[in-house]
This record gives C-alpha cells, sequence and structure tokens, in this order.
C-alpha cells in the first residue's frame, strides 16, 4: 500500500488516541438515560432491607408445616406494613408478596398450597426451610457498586440507580461538536442557490449523526472558499470539543481548510486514507480544539462519520470508541477483487428463505449519490486487495439502523 495513504485502522486509532472524555456534569436520574457514567453508581440502602415473601401465602415455621397441619393465623404482613409480633410454635402470618418475613417464621407456605379455615389455615403441601423467601441484601448491599463508571446507562440502569435510591448521577458531559461547511457553491436548504450550485446537505446530515452518537452538535454558518472567511472559524474552535469540517479536504486551487487554519496554529496530524469514499480526510488540533476534516462529497462524509467521527463521540462521551459493529451477512451479487482501499459500498438488506441476512451492493457506488445512501441498509466492508467472492459468500457490513442513522 502506497505509503501516502493511511489504513482506516491506524487512523482511527490515531484519533481516539488524542481524545479524552469530556468533565463530569450531574444530572437527575431521568436525564440520565443514554449518558455515560463518570463516577460509578454505589448503593446507598441495602436491598431487600430484610428477609421478604417471595409470594403470596403465610409465614410460617417449616417444623410446624407438615402436611394436614393447621396453624393458627395469628396476623397479617403486607407489603409496607410488617407484622409487629414473633411467629411461634403452630402459629402463622398471612403474608404477601414483599413484606417482611417476621421473627420466627422461616419459610413461606404458597396460599395455593393451604386452606384457610377462619381463624387458622391447614397446610396442603409441607414447606422446606427458606422455602420463597428473598434474604436480605439479595439484590445489593449498602455500600455496593452497582453500576461502574464508563458505562452507557440504559433504562435498566436507571431502574436499577432509583432502586439503590440514588437520585443524580455523574455523568460526562455531552461533546459539543462544531460543523462547518465551507464552499461558494453550497446554499443552506430553502435559500437561493448561486449559479453552479447546490444544496448543502452535509452540515445537517452530520448533526442528525453526531445527535444519534450522544453529542450536541452547533452548525456554523457556511464559509465560502476564502482563506480569511475559513481562518475567521479558528476564533470559535475553543468552543468545541471537536470540529468537523466538511468540504476543502483536499488540494485543489479551492480547497483551503489546511492552508486557512495553518495560519491560525493548525497542527496537522495526518492527511489522506486508504478508504473509499473518503480518501481526502484531515486531522489535526487547532490550539486545543482537535479537526477533522471529512470530504465535501455527502456520501464520503457520511460513511467518514460512521468510520471515525462516531467512534470519536463515543470517546469524548467516556467510551471506549470501538469501531462499527459488524455482522456476518451473504451477499447476493459476486464481488471484484479489491484495489488498495478499504471499501464500504451501500447495500440494501434482505432475508432470504432461510432466514439468513443477505446484503446486495448499489449497481453505482458514486460518492455524490445521496438517494443511493438513504436508502442502503448497511455498508459492506472489503478490505485492501480483498479477492473476489462469489455470491453467497460472507462478508462483513455495518447495519446502519443498529447505529441509529
Amino acid at each position: 500500500m502506497a505509503s501516502d495513504l493511511l489504513p482506516v485502522e491506524e487512523a482511527r486509532a490515531r484519533i481516539l488516541a488524542a481524545l479524552s472524555p469530556t468533565a463530569a456534569e450531574t444530572v437527575a436520574l431521568p436525564d440520565g438515560a443514554g449518558r455515560v457514567l463518570a463516577r460509578p453508581v454505589v448503593a446507598r440502602l441495602t436491598q431487600p432491607p430484610a428477609d421478604v415473601s417471595a409470594m403470596d401465602g403465610y409465614a410460617v415455621r417449616a417444623a410446624d408445616a407438615a402436611e394436614g397441619a393447621v396453624l393458627a393465623v395469628i396476623g397479617s404482613a403486607p407489603a409496607g406494613r410488617p407484622f409487629a409480633g414473633r411467629v411461634g410454635q403452630g402459629e402463622a402470618v398471612r403474608i404477601f408478596t414483599g413484606g417482611f418475613v417476621p421473627d420466627g417464621a422461616d419459610a413461606i407456605l404458597l396460599q395455593e398450597d393451604a386452606v384457610a379455615e377462619g381463624d387458622a389455615v391447614r397446610v396442603r403441601e409441607a414447606v422446606t426451610p427458606g422455602r420463597w423467601i428473598r434474604r436480605r441484601g439479595l439484590d445489593f448491599a449498602e455500600g455496593s457498586e452497582v453500576l461502574p463508571a464508563g458505562r452507557k446507562l440504559t433504562a435498566r440502569d436507571i431502574g436499577l440507580a432509583a432502586a439503590s435510591n440514588n437520585p443524580w448521577l455523574a455523568v460526562h458531559r455531552r461533546p459539543r461538536i462544531g460543523i462547518l461547511a465551507t464552499g461558494d457553491e453550497i446554499a443552506l436548504p430553502g435559500d437561493p442557490i448561486p449559479p453552479g450550485g447546490i444544496v448543502s446537505s452535509n452540515a445537517h446530515a452530520l448533526a442528525a449523526l453526531v445527535k444519534a452518537a450522544g453529542g450536541d452538535a452547533v452548525v456554523l454558518p457556511i464559509a465560502p472558499d476564502d482563506t480569511a472567511a475559513i481562518a475567521g472559524v479558528a476564533a470559535t474552535a475553543h468552543a468545541f470539543d471537536l470540529l468537523v469540517t466538511t468540504g476543502g479536504a483536499s488540494v485543489g486551487e479551492h480547497d483551503l481548510i489546511q492552508s486557512a487554519l495553518g495560519g491560525e496554529g493548525f497542527e496537522l496530524g495526518f492527511w489522506k486514507i486508504a478508504m473509499r469514499p473518503g480518501k481526502p480526510l484531515i486531522w489535526g488540533r487547532l490550539g486545543r480544539t482537535p479537526v477533522l476534516g471529512l470530504p465535501g462529497n455527502p456520501v464520503s462524509a457520511m460513511v467518514c462519520g460512521v468510520v471515525f467521527l462516531m467512534p470519536a463521540i463515543a470517546r469524548l462521551s467516556g467510551l471506549p470508541g470501538d469501531p462499527p459493529p459488524t455482522r456476518r451477512v451473504l451477499t447476493a451479487v459476486p464481488l471484484p477483487e479489491n484495489d488498495r482501499r478499504a471499501d464500504h459500498l451501500r447495500s440494501v438488506l434482505s432475508v432470504d428463505e432461510a432466514g439468513r441476512l443477505v446484503v446486495t451492493p448499489a449497481r453505482v457506488q458514486d460518492s455524490s449519490m445521496l438517494a443511493t445512501l438513504a436508502r442502503a441498509d448497511a455498508l459492506v466492508l472489503r478490505a485492501p486487495f480483498a479477492p473476489a467472492l462469489p455470491a453467497g459468500a460472507e462478508v462483513e457490513a455495518i447495519l446502519l439502523a443498529e447505529l441509529g442513522i
């Protein structure tokens, strides 16, 4: 492989190595879903706080509850109203799920295994010690770590944090991602389109991708192909955890990102990736702010967003920044031998008669075709110099719906 093209994996590793998680902030429990814990969640109580009944029935002494035995019912213990006395020989207490097991009892006689007879209960099926009792601390104990730092919180985690009596959570702040589209030819949707111009789609698509990845996007005004205009963005860079540019990343006469920001102290980390689409990608730093320069072609920008930007946002959010997950699927058509650049084929997903996932790459893979990308369900990955494959062969694919985009 040519030395001037950086492999995808190495480029992503270098990006992630240069990023650190954002600082912690405190949020209310309902706002924690989808956020990443900056500090562990520690239980503030023991759950359950005492031995409790797992079923409706009667709290008894197992030694007294032989089949056919008749026990005197001396009280009740519904959830939230413990029985204050003690279960003695030949006695039982009516109990309900979640009720505290009274002193003296060591088993629960299920109500379906018992027959109520006035102020007594007759045992239809004998019980054993400990049966149907949830012991104190079965779920967790006060002071124990119930959720570790670095965990992305699910709805289940929110429930656990609530049960452990934590009304507030320390999470990493959502990364602020500045998005700058450049080019004389682009206009905002709905605005007048200049002669020879096009409507800007990259900034809006990338902002949606940033949101799906857990970041907060700030779409900056479009910068024309003017060094001074692009350099003016440097004054705002400190406000962002990551500045993303789109367009102007190549070496044409109007590709000005490197030269415009260079005069403002931009330090280039690397440029040009061995991938398709998306070869002209820039990575560097403007002062303390990392800069990711994406290509201007819409599909190239979005594919690079999946491959590099989403892991970067994950890293800033407090996660490791793993590569996009892939699935093993079958190709519906033969695939030719690949060249030196890792390919990402926009493909439609289907299910064959055997229930297996099958992908059909679009016939035309031009990096300007947003309609093809919008219809795609997957990106089929083809490694550099991958051999030709017949129809029905297994391939790796990124399923876009699993990324929320």
